[in-house]
């Protein structure tokens, strides 16, 4: 009995090997695919890029953005020392969703320190620092690819979300 099990499994995927219907993809199908699916983002990330404006707009916040696709508005400009790549900033910080939910907040959390652009921080966050000086208050928006990204935090920020991030930059060193 073991041995005739055998033999029809044997059989069967003899015959499955010789199956054209498992065709191969050319080069052209791939690099068409390829294109179907950056044309998809991009439609992605002109939906999220009009929705934050839209938001900015509605708020009547006045934002300038970057190449990234990041926006800031300085609440308070500073007056002390500007951050740079390596320095560890402490920072009060609240991040938002765009509907107005508190995810987290250095009121109840405590100030936050990162080496600036080094620690494990949303990109976007490395990138707005890196534009404050010491004293100076700013708000920004960052897209989803600049900070959880398609995933989100896995706790209170959802997956391909944007952000508000109110920015107060208490130190230097």
């Amino acid at each position: 009995m073991i041995k005739l099990v055998f033999a029809i499994c044997a059989v069967l995927f003899f015959a499955s090997c010789g199956d054209d219907s498992h065709k191969k993809i050319t080069d052209e199908d791939y690099l068409q695919q390829k294109q179907k699916l950056v044309d998809a983002n991009k439609k992605i990330a002109k939906q999220e890029s009009d929705e934050i404006d839209q938001y900015a707009l509605n708020k009547g916040w006045q934002m300038q953005t970057s190449g990234t696709g990041l926006r800031q508005m300085v609440i308070k400009p500073g007056t002390g020392d500007s951050a740079k790549a390596g320095l560890t900033a402490k920072i009060n910080y609240k991040i938002s969703l765009l509907d107005g939910t508190v995810c987290y907040a250095s009121d109840k959390d405590g100030a936050r320190s990162f080496k600036i652009g080094q620690d494990y921080v949303e990109t976007g966050l490395h990138e707005a620092i890196l534009t404050m000086q010491v004293g100076g208050k700013s708000r920004f928006i960052l897209p989803s690819h600049l900070g959880h990204g398609l995933l989100g935090d896995f706790d209170k920020i959802p997956p391909r979300c944007s952000i508000v991030y109110e920015v107060e930059l208490l130190s230097l060193k």
